[in-house]
């Protein structure tokens, strides 16, 4: 899917949308890894994850959430829309977590929405939200 909404820059593949996607791959990785000091420094301090299950958390409670449940095994993305406008951009697309649980194994897969702001000549996560279903 490409092109430009209600004004948006066109998902072209130029520097700041190499730079927006870059930064989800660091996002993934570190998600992953548990690298909190990463994350922290992508996500905004005033930042606004929302679970599939409509949890919301703030910087400080998703850095907590992640650093003590190490659930994530992996965080596969399909193809991703950028639209740019000035310094945010929203990023859509399939999203997949590969989960542990004290349970068993656990997949989660949905369509994520990340809005990411430019400060400081870098982009940060602003907003996150996964609806699960196969839409």
């Amino acid at each position: 899917m490409s092109g430009a909404d209600a004004g948006g820059t066109p998902d072209v593949h130029d520097e700041e949308t190499a730079a927006i996607l870059a930064a989800e791959d660091r996002r993934r990785a570190a998600t992953v890894a548990g690298d909190i000091a990463t994350l922290d420094a992508l996500f905004a301090d005033d930042l606004v994850h929302i679970h599939s299950n409509a949890l919301v958390h703030d910087k400080a409670g998703i850095l907590a959430h992640i650093g003590a449940r190490r659930a994530f095994v992996a965080i596969e993305r399909g193809p991703l829309r950028v639209r740019r406008y000035g310094d945010v951009a929203v990023l859509t697309g399939r999203l997949t977590n590969h989960l542990t649980t004290p349970d068993g194994p656990r997949v989660l897969d949905g369509m994520a929405t990340q809005v990411l702001r430019r400060e400081d000549g870098a982009w940060r996560f602003v907003n996150f939200q996964l609806t699960l279903g196969n839409g």
